[in-house]
């Protein structure tokens, strides 16, 4: 359903996109997760038709975005991380309005708003107006109005974002009867519980590029090893560079494969030096430990700006 090939995109002498490569396939969610910056929303935005590539094709259901917008376009439903809904109008009004620009009419287009209203907990909420929303119901809304139309393409950029546990809940379950439902999706977010949840694909973006790709306990093998975190005062002593840790400031960060273990004779190879420790947590694989692994962050539960 989605083919990138090569894409590429810079802002002045900025890259975001240094050459990416993407297919994401019907039926299947993709978890997209990357450090700030380091391209996600940029690539949502051209895979919508939003912005234009320096380089580099995206075809939606075998039509190329750059060559045939009008075609590729109807096949996507896009929820952005601002929140854009209509704050003077109805929940349904609003539904029915992105349903009639989708193309829906009719008894089609009640069904569908019915439909995604239901699912997303919206029904008793579709003669309220959204100014008088709370933000998670705006949110919901928010998403509702990408997925009304039943897109074979979802692209999501940090849905959950700011939404309490019900939206989440919600948004996921819907994502979840997507794919299900032959939907193929691109979810991007900050929470990897959630990509965990979704049992979706991971595909980790850094510095403009995928730089894995591959199912939870497929990366967590091939790259999660155990970490070991500490925190000292008055800088990190000699000892603890000496065995292997990548230093940052006052903390220190070792690759282990037990971490247990390795915390325990650690603490005997720092001799006087352990007096200066403030802190350390043993961290076991994870898909936090594949994203620290392979971006070099710990992982930002924040979101990113618009424009990376």
């Amino acid at each position: 359903m989605l083919q990138v090939r090569g894409l590429r995109k810079a802002y002045g002498s900025r890259t975001a996109l240094a050459g990416v490569d993407l297919d994401v396939g019907a039926g299947t969610i993709v978890g997209l997760v990357g450090p700030n910056g380091a391209g996600k929303t940029t690539l949502v935005s051209i895979i919508a038709g939003l912005r234009r590539a320096d380089a580099g094709t995206v075809r939606v259901g075998g039509f190329d975005v750059a060559a045939s917008p009008r075609q590729a376009q109807s096949l996507v439903g896009l929820a952005r991380q601002d929140t854009g809904v209509y704050l003077s109008l109805r929940v349904r009004e609003n539904l029915f309005y992105f349903a009639g620009l989708a193309g829906l009419r009719g008894k089609a287009r009640r069904a569908s708003v019915e439909s995604v209203a239901e699912a997303l907990g919206l029904a008793p909420l579709l003669d309220r107006r959204a100014a008088q929303l709370s933000g998670g119901e705006r949110r919901r809304v928010h998403t509702a109005i990408a997925l009304v139309h039943r897109p074979p393409l979802v692209l999501l950029d940090e849905p959950t974002t700011g939404a309490d546990v019900r939206t989440r809940a919600e948004i996921l379950t819907m994502v979840r009867q997507l794919a299900e439902a032959g939907s193929a999706v691109v979810y991007s977010t900050h929470y990897l519980h959630e990509i965990e949840d979704l049992d979706a694909d991971v595909a980790v973006i850094d510095h403009g590029l995928i730089v894995a790709r591959g199912g939870a306990s497929e990366l967590v093998g091939a790259f999660g090893s155990g970490m070991l975190e500490l925190t000292f005062v008055d800088g990190v002593p000699a000892a603890a560079r000496d065995a292997g840790a990548v230093v940052d400031g006052s903390s220190a960060r070792l690759a282990v494969d037990d971490p247990a273990a390795a915390a325990a004779a650690l603490l005997v190879q720092l001799g006087d030096a352990a007096a200066r420790l403030r802190s350390i947590e043993v961290v076991h694989p994870s898909l936090e430990t594949v994203f620290l692994q392979l971006t070099g962050h710990r992982f930002e539960r924040t979101s990113e700006g618009t424009s990376a």
